[in-house]
């Protein structure tokens, strides 16, 4: 018997939509959510304790200054990118409360007007470049609270090549943060 190379045949990769019904369909378990990140399905844990401080300082100080009709969640909530073959689910997040009268499981990206991700030693690299270039383009504002670093950045002015302004600043100094937002965030207690 002669050894010769036989090609297997390939089904086409999944689209946007079976992916998404996939990842509705799907039983996490407990702590954990599902995105879809690099057209793949990835499942990683929700956050660590120590973050609960600085997300609820982060979610009190976004509620008084959050747009009109406008609310601020850390529920998790798919939000799809159709465009960019993305969805995510944002650690804290602010969006028009019209968004979550639809049917279904996903809320629409253009809804957002805020995201905030907190970074973990596994979701870093996502958070600062994968995420950024999708909210970069639709997102006014997103904040990578980078937790090993101790600062946090503030994205903004998205455009087709992504955001155009960033701010940085040690945990402990106030960040200004965008319009429609417009306020300066009190970060000492991060």
């Amino acid at each position: 018997m002669i050894e010769r190379a036989t090609p297997i045949e390939q089904a086409a990769p999944p689209t946007f939509e079976t992916l998404l019904r996939t990842v509705e369909e799907m039983d996490t378990p407990d702590g954990f959510k599902a995105e879809l990140i690099r057209g793949k399905i990835v499942v990683s844990p929700w956050s660590r304790l120590r973050y609960l401080r600085p997300m609820r300082a982060l979610r009190r100080q976004l509620e008084a200054h959050s747009p009109d009709g406008h609310i601020v969640e850390t529920t998790p909530i798919l939000f799809q990118f159709p465009a960019a073959r993305r969805a995510y689910g944002p650690d804290l997040y602010v969006a028009d409360e019209a968004a979550f009268d639809e049917e279904g499981r996903h809320a629409d990206g253009a809804a957002l007007s805020l995201v905030a991700e907190f970074t973990s030693v596994s979701t870093k690299d996502v958070d600062w470049h994968e995420k950024m270039d999708v909210y970069g383009q639709l997102v006014p504002v997103y904040l990578v609270v980078d937790m090993q670093a101790s600062e946090i950045t503030c994205f903004s002015d998205p455009s087709p090549h992504g955001y155009r302004s960033r701010t940085t600043v040690s945990f402990g100094q106030a960040l200004p943060v965008a319009k429609p937002f417009d306020f300066a965030l009190d970060t000492t207690g991060f």
